[in-house]
């Protein structure tokens, strides 16, 4: 069984077949086999949708046949549990659910573990417990609880066949494990060169090193990151474009990373028409160049010290789970040093080029023996045309096996730390801690519409980005908003609207500006009515200022360092005193004003 997992997995896989005699043998075989589906249906959205949880189940009856398949497509839409369950029907009664990941893609949501349970599961084989802490063991113990025979691969089987196919579960998951063990995201390197180590001729040019066969790898690779990094040199030298055209939704955010901002006025980088360029500097760089920049919609992001660790540990802040470096070799060299790089792809081509000068894909590194050079993990070699990609590992996959205790158990230690102190409560992404407050959340709601009939919208964000249009008679907007409302996830959702937005600021409602805010607050204020554990959820942060994290948004969200006006937030904590019969000037809102940057 092949599986397509990209930038992290091998392109083989064993064959989740035995020929031992044995009835655990058989077992952990036909257990592996289906984890195994599990993963491959895991990956069937990458390129399609931003990252996220990878999430795919399979339903098998007793007998041994699929009733019933899912994965979840982008953040915000079914699980991939309640889907496999719907496909199922009756044949869910007394099967077996393989997942490749426990439940958890949105906290607070127990949706999938109730589909299970009210299908009549009788036993469910989790391939790896879920790496956020948060989510980590929940849905595990749910499921018991309701009396579900429960198997973790590693835990509960073990075998070398069971270890195979948990090492695929982590493969999958790579980006989301990376984020749960460190502050930074999932990152590859990607190179092209000669035979000879050289990424270009003396003189600079460079096209093509690699085969088209090559190049639309690199193109797949793109549609499964959240963003692909380039330095200044080689947006000089190059003039890229960095899209995807990989045929899917998904177009990553071009990053170019420059110190002094000695960059051209004109670059296919400028060009936001196919895809958004932020461009990350150091504070106080050509002042004059970052305004001609966003004239042109470029957002521009400064730090007081540019180096790569500090620019991924803002893109994990941003939500980011995996990131494409194509750079040269000076700022690879500078990536590996910072230990933000965890894989390789270097695509090899038979030619040599020659030149002293010709640069190769890694500058100084500051090794003097061959003792120090980086050996990779897990190396696989693989034709693609006439080149040969190699790839590997330069940090292992993080053991997550040690759970940290919650901050309850650690009280219950040591009563000097407290739980109960005031807090501010950050959310953003959906399978974040408090994750359901986004809009993103998947949570439908009813709202009425111009003749007062009630209309469902898939989520919070579907419901926002068709109002910018409510009113205005236009065949585009009326094409633009059924768009909308059947886009298949809220990202997609948000996509279209902002694009609308952006491309036709004159159909957009004229009164938007003024009503977006109480348009907003009447989407959560139903949100929360109809979802009594939403309801509940937002109840227990009494006394807490809540915070939407988005370090880009400063109107919704809070900026990156307390800048933003964080009307989402904002929205919440009112809605909470007005469930709770407070005034405005709540406890948290008083705490709250009292917050700089807030």
């Amino acid at each position: 069984m092949a599986l397509a997992l990209g930038a992290y997995a091998s392109p083989i896989f064993c064959k989740a077949t035995s020929h031992n005699n044995s009835s655990a043998a058989h077992s952990h075989s036909r257990d592996a086999g289906y984890v195994l589906r599990a993963v491959e249906l895991a990956d069937k959205s990458a390129g399609f949708t931003a990252l996220h949880p990878n999430f795919g189940c399979v339903i098998a009856t007793p007998s041994g046949q699929v009733a019933g398949e899912g994965f979840l497509y982008a953040q915000g839409t079914k699980p991939a549990e309640v889907l496999a369950v719907e496909a199922a029907g009756e044949f869910s009664r007394r099967s077996t659910a393989y997942l490749n990941l426990e439940p958890g893609d949105c906290h607070g949501d127990n949706s999938a573990v109730s589909a299970l349970v009210q299908a009549g599961i009788e036993r469910v084989v989790v391939g790896i417990r879920h790496p956020l802490q948060h989510l980590r063991g929940n849905a595990v113990e749910a499921l018991r609880s309701q009396g579900v025979q429960v198997d973790v691969l590693g835990e509960d089987l073990r075998s070398k066949i069971i270890e195979e196919a948990r090492k695929s579960c982590l493969l999958v998951n790579a980006p989301l494990i990376c984020r749960a063990a460190s502050r930074v995201p999932f990152s590859v390197l990607k190179y092209a060169m000669t035979l000879d180590g050289k990424i270009a001729a003396s003189s600079g040019h460079a096209a093509w090193i690699s085969s088209k066969n090559s190049r639309s790898r690199v193109f797949e690779l793109r549609g499964r990151s959240d963003a692909v990094v380039v330095g200044g040199n080689t947006a000089r030298r190059d003039n890229p474009r960095l899209t995807a055209r990989h045929g899917g939704g998904h177009t990553p955010m071009r990053v170019v990373m420059s110190r002094n901002l000695d960059l051209p006025e004109e670059a296919n980088l400028w060009d936001m028409s196919e895809a958004s360029t932020i461009v990350v500097t150091q504070r106080g760089a050509r002042r004059s160049f970052q305004k001609h920049l966003a004239s042109k919609g470029i957002e521009v992001v400064e730090f007081d010290i540019l180096n790569p660790r500090d620019v991924m540990e803002y893109f994990h802040d941003r939500g980011y789970l995996s990131v494409l470096w194509e750079c040269g070799g000076t700022l690879a060299a500078s990536a590996i040093s910072a230990g933000v790089i965890h894989k390789v792809f270097a695509f090899v081509a038979p030619k040599i080029i020659g030149g002293k000068n010709a640069p190769s894909p890694v500058g100084e590194l500051g090794m003097v023996e061959m003792s120090q050079a980086l050996d990779l993990i897990d190396v696989c070699y693989e034709q693609v045309g006439p080149d040969m990609l190699i790839s590997g590992f330069l940090q292992p996959i993080p053991d997550l096996t040690p759970v940290i205790p919650s901050v309850e158990e650690t009280y219950a230690i040591d009563p000097t730390v407290t739980p109960y102190e005031p807090r501010i409560i950050f959310f953003y992404k959906t399978w974040d801690l408090y994750g359901a407050f986004s809009n993103f959340s998947p949570h439908p709601i009813q709202m009425p519409d111009e003749n007062g009939n009630y209309v469902t919208w898939l989520s919070v964000e579907h419901y926002y980005q068709a109002q910018k249009f409510f009113g205005v008679n236009d065949p585009v907007v009326r094409d633009c908003v059924l768009k909308i409302k059947s886009a298949k996830s809220p990202e997609e959702a948000a996509r279209i609207g902002r694009s609308m937005q952006r491309q036709h600021p004159d159909l957009v409602r004229s009164d938007w500006e003024s009503v977006k805010i109480d348009v907003m607050y009447e989407a959560i204020k139903r949100k929360f009515s109809i979802y009594p554990h939403l309801n509940s959820m937002l109840l227990s942060t009494a006394g807490s200022v809540l915070v939407e994290a988005a370090p880009h948004d400063l109107f919704w969200g809070g900026g990156r360092d307390g800048e933003g006006l964080n009307y989402l937030g904002r929205l919440l904590m009112q809605l909470r005193s007005e469930l709770l019969g407070e005034s405005p000037t709540s406890v948290a809102n008083s705490f709250l004003a009292s917050q700089p940057g807030y």
